[in-house]
């Protein structure tokens, strides 16, 4: 194998792929990045996978001799990442998986292991593929992958609940204590991208099915599409057990969680006795403040007074001392005061998309829900915590 390529491409593309190389690999070879040079067309394909998670990609070269490697992951990246910006040579012409690296500043030489060993990624051969729009899917993903368990023995919660029919997507996920929904309408995003571009975007392909997927994957998914462009189609196939999403030349391939989802709707209340309507980031930037004071418990106290249309927040720990903030609300309904994990709350807040929001709760102890005014439909539910006197 031999090719030269710049050393920009190589570096992007190595450490995108190394997001899916596992830390703690149960077999050496899961600690490389495989590497498969073809000529015809000239490309290098990049291949990072863990048993769980694949992410693959491919960038432009002038591949002057075809050939397939592995080599480590870190460090290759290492090197790479500290090679001036121009053409870099790989080759492997010393043999027994010795590949020599040659930039204009100097020369190295790594150990690598065969490919034969390095386990294919999954592939789907009949499933059908989807056609998303990739920024109605970053929206559904920044409203519900905070909510995921952390907690591995709840399993099916640690991933994002994602239902997909043709006109609508929808995200859910939830730890028990907090929900986040949102709901995406890909024809509504295509239309207003198609204001601004030259040509019409293309018709999402969907049929409807449902899935939940991994958080970790997502996440994973979430910035490499960040750092694409809007116009970019995701493409997603879906059989039993595994999910592809593909987009450009990249694809990301994990496994689905198994076990049904809890219908989290059914936590949601159908009516509320109160309402207050404030703006977000003044809320959040007096959260941010009083809970430097905040304890183990990181416990947050609202005391809402309708009379003088205002919130009342605090915090008190014993050892560090209290703080207070006063915010003016539109509110509608009794007084109240009702107790939040300021964590949580936070989380949902940084969530939200538009500059006022609405919070609608009813007992001291019974969900309380915070939605956008305007913007991407989303549902942020979070449990009240109990005030000890």
């Amino acid at each position: 194998m031999k090719f030269v390529c710049t050393q920009h491409d190589l570096n992007i593309n190595l450490a995108l792929v190394s997001r899916a190389v596992s830390t703690r690999p149960t077999h050496p070879v899961l600690a490389n990045i495989k590497i498969a040079a073809t000529a015809e067309p000239d490309l290098i394909q990049l291949t990072g996978f863990d048993l769980s998670l694949g992410i693959q990609t491919n960038f432009a070269a002038r591949v002057e001799e075809e050939g397939i490697l592995t080599l480590p992951a870190k460090l290759l990246n290492d090197i790479v990442a500290k090679l001036p910006s121009g053409e870099i040579t790989l080759d492997d012409e010393a043999g027994d998986n010795l590949v020599t690296i040659t930039s204009a500043s100097g020369r190295y030489q790594v150990r690598g292991m065969s490919a034969e060993e390095f386990p294919e990624l999954p592939s789907i051969e009949r499933g059908e593929t989807n056609q998303l729009s990739a920024t109605a899917f970053i929206d559904g993903l920044k409203g519900s992958l905070i909510a995921c368990s952390q907690d591995e023995t709840k399993q099916v919660l640690t991933g994002v609940y994602l239902k997909v029919e043709p006109e609508r997507l929808e995200f859910a996920a939830t730890d028990g204590h907090r929900l986040g929904i949102v709901e995406v309408y890909p024809n509504e995003v295509e239309r207003a991208s198609e204001e601004e571009a030259t040509e019409p975007a293309a018709t999402a392909n969907t049929s409807s099915f449902e899935v939940t997927v991994p958080a970790k994957a997502l996440r994973e998914l979430e910035k490499m599409l960040a750092a694409g462009t809007e116009k970019d189609r995701l493409g997603l196939q879906l059989e039993q057990g595994q999910v592809v999403f593909g987009w450009g030349e990249r694809k990301l391939t994990t496994r689905t969680l198994e076990g049904k989802y809890p219908d989290y709707r059914l936590l949601i209340p159908k009516q509320f006795q109160r309402q207050i309507t404030l703006d977000r980031k003044q809320l959040l930037s007096a959260l941010e403040r009083i809970a430097v004071l905040a304890d183990q418990s990181n416990l947050v106290k609202f005391s809402i007074a309708s009379d003088r249309q205002s919130i009342d927040l605090s915090v008190e720990s014993q050892d560090r001392g209290s703080g207070r903030e006063s915010l003016l609300a539109q509110i509608s309904g009794a007084d109240l005061d009702i107790a939040f994990n300021i964590k949580y709350l936070m989380d949902g807040l940084k969530t939200l998309p538009t500059q006022e929001i609405t919070i609608s709760l009813n007992g001291p102890l019974e969900p309380v829900i915070l939605t956008p005014l305007g913007g991407v439909k989303m549902t942020y539910l979070v449990m009240p915590v109990q005030l000890r006197n």
